[in-house]
């Protein structure tokens, strides 16, 4: 997946952001985008390949690894990383709003133009309630998929070990799953990383309404 652009939506978000929106940006890119690209999809190439059953049962193995893996947590963090990062995108439309609105007053008005926006980044009137609610979108996606997480993943957590019974496998069968450390310690970093933006997003929103 190419995600130049949304390296390019989070340079063109930092021009409208406050301090703490800088903070965040950079976490986001930083510490779960770049790790995302860099390390965690490489940990997670192999989980199906090297997901190992003690059976040769015909079809035991890709039932276990569904029950246990029923959504990939690569897949899980590029939908968490594409849906927290939207919500940016429409800050920068009602800018780029503000902007045409600008222009076309200009050339309606001629020499008696008077600007309406006279900076359009400014967060007054219906931008200050579009950036605050983007924040309060961000931070509500993310605690969403920590709740997913914990639930599809105990404790965020993968065993080294799992059981399966399921049919089509003749008993109840071990199943051992690929560098399940590593995985862990990647999954604490992502949550940590998340759990750091959402108090962030919620710190910007009160700064907000606390100036206004």
């Amino acid at each position: 997946m190419n995600w130049g652009s949304f390296e390019g939506l989070l340079r063109a978000v930092n021009v409208y952001s406050t301090a703490f929106g800088r903070i965040w940006l950079s976490l986001v890119f930083i510490f779960r985008l770049m790790v995302y690209l860099v390390a965690a999809e490489k940990v997670w190439s192999d989980d199906h390949k090297d997901f190992d059953c003690n059976t040769r049962q015909p079809g035991c193995t890709n039932v276990c690894f569904d029950h246990f893996f029923p959504v990939s947590h690569i897949r899980l963090w590029a939908l968490q990383l594409i849906l927290v990062t939207c919500p940016s995108l429409l800050v920068l439309m009602h800018v780029a709003y503000r902007e045409a609105k600008e222009e076309r007053r200009r050339e309606k008005q001629g020499d008696k133009y008077r600007r309406k926006y006279p900076n359009p980044g400014k967060k007054r009137g219906g931008l200050w309630w579009t950036y605050l609610l983007s924040l309060i979108f961000k931070a509500g996606v993310d605690v969403v998929f920590l709740y997913i997480f914990f639930r599809f993943y105990k404790n965020y957590t993968l065993p080294r070990v799992v059981k399966c019974e399921l049919p089509p496998c003749p008993n109840v069968v071990d199943c051992f799953i690929s560098r399940p450390t590593e995985k862990n310690i990647f999954t604490l970093f992502m949550v940590v990383a998340t759990c750091i933006c959402v108090v962030l997003n919620l710190i910007e929103a009160t700064y907000l309404i606390g100036k206004r």
